[in-house]
């Protein structure tokens, strides 16, 4: 079968697109899985959180969905069918949401894997994507890397979500790309006023830097976890239904924070917001990536 990633299908099995590889064999196991994520560049766990919790979660987003009128009307709210102007949306941090990516079980796994008391950023990046959209190709540490370089994304998918609804896909050995770690991967959004993504072109990348990216069907409970110089992006929802995902940030409590996302209204890009940013083509041909 066919996976989309912006314009381009890419064949699952085939020399671009291959599946992601689930680490719960080792979940136990913290220097297993310290390797695993020096190795792979991610961990995928399944059934991370409680399925019913997610699922839970995901109902209160719809509902919040629904009261924007984002929702196509005369619908079941369980199926989430995309309404007639087709438009994303934040669901923000509401109580379901951080009574999941907070939880005490989350944070024991951070302290553990991070080896001292971990926390977590307090802005929640939620999204209900909508049909087409999709996530470019980019490097976390452009957006938030004015603290430790230590910082880990948990991408939790909020429901089940197929390969046609646009789930997380990585690029695999991307975290050693050396020259674009050394040029794009030292570059802040706000303070250079960049444009964040790297590529669009899933193709040109393997092509130009090698790697293969991989994805895989997620259900309601499941996570990836990754750092901040995994190349990612994600595949086209080419359904009409809204898929809906958070990511989250944690880190040794003990290391530098990036202010941007602490406090109870984060500022976020503020100091970038509505100023001109440069083209990333032309960005990269000044690094020469």
């Amino acid at each position: 079968m066919n996976v989309t990633i912006g314009q381009r299908e890419l064949e699952m099995g085939g020399r671009y697109m291959t599946e992601l590889r689930s680490s719960n064999d080792i979940m136990h196991d913290t220097e297993a899985l310290r390797q695993r994520m020096e190795e792979d560049g991610y961990l995928l766990l399944r059934d991370f959180h409680d399925r019913d919790t997610v699922l839970r979660t995901r109902t209160a987003a719809l509902k919040q969905l629904a009261e924007k009128g984002r929702l196509a009307p005369d619908t079941n709210l369980e199926d989430g069918i995309i309404g007639p102007e087709n438009k994303g949306a934040e669901f923000g941090s509401m109580p379901e949401l951080l009574d999941i990516v907070n939880a005490p079980w989350v944070m024991s796994f951070f302290d553990r894997f991070l080896g001292g008391e971990s926390m977590t950023f307090d802005y929640k990046w939620s999204r209900a994507v909508p049909r087409g959209g999709f996530s470019g190709a980019h490097y976390d540490v452009v957006y938030m890397g004015r603290g430790t370089k230590q910082l880990y994304t948990m991408w939790t998918p909020i429901g089940d979500i197929s390969y046609e609804m646009g789930g997380l896909a990585v690029c695999l050995g991307s975290h050693r790309f050396d020259k674009i770690k050394a040029t794009y991967g030292r570059m802040d959004v706000d303070r250079d006023l960049v444009a964040g993504w790297f590529s669009n072109d899933p193709v040109e990348i393997v092509d130009q830097f090698g790697g293969r990216w991989a994805t895989t069907e997620f259900r309601a409970g499941d996570v990836m976890i990754f750092g901040m110089y995994l190349m990612h992006g994600s595949l086209t929802n080419t359904t009409d239904r809204f898929r809906l995902s958070c990511d989250t940030r944690y880190q040794l409590k003990s290391e530098p924070v990036d202010e941007r996302w602490m406090g109870k209204k984060p500022k976020a890009h503020a100091e970038s917001s509505g100023k001109s940013v440069l083209p990333i083509d032309e960005a990269r041909k000044a690094w020469g990536v």
